[in-house]
């Protein structure tokens, strides 16, 4: 086990927890020089596995994620579960953080350790802290600002609040996304010998079990930038189109929402969280923050249609508006803990392409498999337009 070093978590509230550091160092003064490493808005997930998928996933760049469950590091990290090629998140936040891993699919050595893992890719984190007294505090006040400091340098907190950046407004997603189109070849060696049809995936900071899903079901998919414009998408001749999941406000990227308004009622769609979002604001609907959010594998989500419940994968910190919705977008799913819009379908002429959409993560990694069937649908949708 790593030396231990006094840390601490402060809040923009005020509110200070002491603990210990562990993964990357960090400092008030590399905070200045990389502001998103120990500086972020600090969110819980009630997952009680995957926390490698969970650093790996896009989605949480820019936040500071504290975990729920309390032991965490036992199962170390492999080369197998990552959700893209490295972690995102601003830092990482545990109650008891194992010394050792001891499962058989983690990497071998030092290398397959969380400890080792974090400070190889530059991410912060503190252990021994009250998570459920944070997770709490966040429940009842909202997502704030954080900072993950040594000890010593706690009084310079305030002042490096007012000094980085806030993170309303600020456009995440081109933060994330690829700079260039690629074909996605699977890191796993999986995929289809033959592939029946083309996708097209916005890339607004995807997943690869997302990618890796719509490969399973016969796809070949080339990824594309979020800035690539409608009319260079469908150049491509896809059969299909995916938005992908993404970090941060929806309505900080108007690009995005503006090429999908564009894709509507060419080729089918089909959006997954972030996507979702930018579907409804493509068809004019707004979307609002949530006071702190919806991120853990135990989410009961009712689909309308079906009367059926389904436990599904969340990590979203923001929802489309329900009042704004325009008459031909149909509400499909509801969040049963707060009644949110979870699914949209796009009501449209008998033969035209299929547009839809969910607010969770139906590759549930972490997380159930329940919502699977959704890729069928797009399957379905996709070779209803080729007959």
């Amino acid at each position: 086990m790593s030396e231990q070093r006094p840390g601490i978590l402060v809040l923009e509230d005020g509110l200070e927890f002491q603990g210990q550091l562990f993964g990357a160092p960090v400092s008030a003064a590399s905070l200045q020089r990389a502001p998103d490493r120990g500086h972020g808005e600090v969110v819980f997930n009630t997952s009680m596995t995957g926390y490698q998928e969970i650093l790996t996933d896009p989605s949480y760049f820019g936040q500071i994620v504290c975990m729920t469950y309390p032991h965490i590091g036992n199962t170390g990290v492999n080369s197998e579960d990552a959700e893209s090629s490295h972690p995102w998140c601003a830092g990482f936040v545990v109650f008891e953080r194992s010394g050792t891993h001891s499962s058989w699919r983690a990497d071998s050595g030092e290398s397959g350790s969380l400890d080792h893992y974090l400070k190889a890719n530059g991410i912060p984190g503190i252990h021994g802290i009250d998570t459920r007294a944070l997770t709490r505090h966040l429940r009842l006040k909202g997502v704030v600002r954080g900072l993950i400091l040594p000890a010593e340098d706690s009084a310079l907190a305030q002042e490096l609040f007012s000094k980085l950046p806030a993170f309303e407004g600020r456009d995440l997603i081109g933060e994330v996304s690829t700079p260039r189109s690629y074909v996605w070849k699977d890191p796993l060696g999986k995929g289809p010998a033959t592939p029946k049809y083309k996708i097209v995936a916005m890339d607004f900071g995807v997943k690869w079990n997302l990618l890796r899903s719509l490969a399973n079901h016969g796809c070949e998919i080339e990824v594309v930038p979020a800035k690539t414009p409608a009319r260079d998408i469908l150049d491509r001749k896809p059969d299909g189109v995916f938005l992908s999941n993404g970090p941060g406000d929806p309505s900080a990227a108007p690009y995005a929402a503006e090429a999908v308004k564009g894709l509507l009622g060419k080729v089918p769609v089909f959006g997954v969280c972030m996507g979702h979002q930018m579907l409804a604001l493509a068809m004019g609907a707004k979307t609002y923050k949530l006071k702190f959010g919806h991120r853990g594998g135990n989410q009961p989500v009712i689909d309308k249609g079906t009367g059926k419940v389904e436990i599904s994968s969340h990590n979203h910190g923001y929802a489309v508006e329900l009042a704004s919705l325009p008459a031909n977008l149909e509400v499909t799913h509801i969040n049963l803990n707060d009644k949110t819009v979870e699914g949209l379908r796009l009501r449209a002429p008998a033969g035209a392409p299929e547009a839809f959409s969910v607010q969770y993560h139906p590759e549930a990694c972490p997380g159930p498999h329940d919502s699977a069937i959704l890729f069928e649908r797009f399957m379905k949708a996709i070779a209803a337009m080729r007959t």
